[in-house]
């Protein structure tokens, strides 16, 4: 844990003599430090999405799809240039990713707490076990690499909430 929190204390001090670009890219890929929590920092990312997911849902389908987009190539971009900084393949500390991916499992569902909570263990229980081919797509260099599986992840999470939202859905018809 201490290796950590040194490695946290390097980030932050280092991130002093960083252009104001690399900066933010910084900032981004570990949504403003969350990412440097010593316990869990892909669980922490997540829930930072949720009030993006609340966001994303009270804007029309088209505009859903364009920001979710926008927010996947910041993903790619922001990770990749975070690697580059700090010399590693797939930084722990870059939790923009779970942003990414649990924003896909989440964005064509009707934001209820219920499909927010859902989503959320699905997508971290998919980030977590990483069924293939999201173990593959890990492997993948550079930003693409970090978002990919999280993407995937998200995927199988959204697939799951589909079918767990239309099952409850005819149960409850059923009453």
């Amino acid at each position: 844990m201490a290796k950590k929190a040194g490695r946290a204390k390097d980030i932050f001090e280092n991130l002093r003599s960083l252009p104001i670009g690399k900066k933010a890219a910084v900032l981004s890929a570990t949504c403003l430090g969350l990412g440097l929590v010593p316990k869990a920092p892909g669980t922490f990312g997540t829930m930072a999405a949720i009030p993006f997911a609340f966001a994303l849902s009270e804007i029309s389908l088209n505009y859903r799809i364009l920001l979710l987009l926008g927010i996947i190539a910041l993903a790619i971009w922001v990770s990749d240039l975070h690697a580059t900084i700090v010399n590693r393949s797939d930084p722990q500390e870059v939790v923009i990713d779970e942003v990414a991916g649990f924003l896909l499992a989440t964005c064509f569902v009707t934001f209820t707490w219920f499909n927010v909570i859902a989503g959320f263990l699905l997508f971290r229980f998919f980030d977590i076990i990483k069924p293939f081919p999201v173990n593959a797509l890990e492997k993948l260099k550079g930003g693409l690499g970090i978002v990919a599986d999280d993407l995937t992840a998200g995927l199988y999470a959204m697939a799951a909430l589909f079918l767990l939202d239309a099952g409850l859905y005819r149960f409850m018809k059923g009453f």
